[in-house]
């Protein structure tokens, strides 16, 4: 599905994505794990062609994506959430919907609402009010669930879970186990324990631009094991 080779990213002078290498099977979902500015976002924003200075291999369904526009990478089925909440806060919640099934190949406008408010009904119950005055909760839902209702071959999602109470961490850890038990392949950055525990196979930590170790969620018996063992490993770099 996604194989990635000696991919580097660069922010002007800085180096930030250092000769990564990884990969992702078809239906898998895969972590990147690490403290925060070690490169994760840079990483998947380099995957959807977001990064303008970049180099290495990103294969991708069978096709090269080196070179391809961003628009181009979605069309081969390639979706992305960020972490900021991107949604259009002077349109309802269901226009953010229907804008966002014109972009996609996952059938009419119907279909795409009927699968974002099945994942997340409290979307449905506000279907009509302004994106942007939901919570930021709300809105990280309605991003996400836009993005799970186009269905991409591989989404792309960034900190789905930073900065939400608990009972959105369990709704958004649900509505992404459903997508990938219904087959779509997921690579997300968060450090949410449960939503790893429950979502992942495989976990890829990172530090300062590079990969320092590969894990599965059973590795680590809790949270505080888990951030006790990506400290170890930046420390020992």
């Amino acid at each position: 599905m996604l194989d990635v080779q000696d991919l580097h990213a660069f922010y002007g002078a800085s180096h930030v994505v250092q000769g990564v290498s990884f990969s992702v099977k078809q239906g898998e979902a895969v972590a990147l794990v690490g403290r925060n500015g070690v490169g994760k976002t840079s990483t998947l924003k380099s995957l959807m062609g977001m990064e303008t200075r970049t180099r290495g291999s990103i294969a991708f369904d069978g096709g090269s994506l080196m070179g391809m526009a961003s628009h181009v990478r979605a069309s081969k089925g390639l979706g992305y959430v960020p972490e900021e909440r991107a949604v259009f806060p002077q349109m309802t919640v269901e226009e953010n919907i229907r804008i966002g099934s014109l972009l996609g190949k996952s059938g009419d406008q119907k279909s795409v609402l009927d699968r974002a408010y099945a994942l997340f009904p409290i979307l449905r119950e506000r279907k009509g009010q302004m994106a942007g005055t939901l919570s930021g909760g709300q809105q990280k839902m309605l991003a996400l669930a836009r993005g799970i209702a186009l269905r991409p071959k591989l989404l792309l999602v960034d900190e789905p879970t930073e900065g939400l109470m608990p009972a959105n961490v369990e709704l958004i850890t649900h509505a992404l186990l459903t997508a990938t038990q219904e087959g779509m392949t997921v690579l997300l950055v968060d450090s949410s324990f449960d939503l790893l525990k429950t979502l992942c196979t495989r976990m890829y930590a990172m530090d300062r631009g590079v990969l320092v170790g590969t894990y599965q969620p059973t590795d680590f018996a809790s949270a505080d094991q888990l951030a006790a063992t990506m400290l170890g490993e930046a420390r020992a770099q």
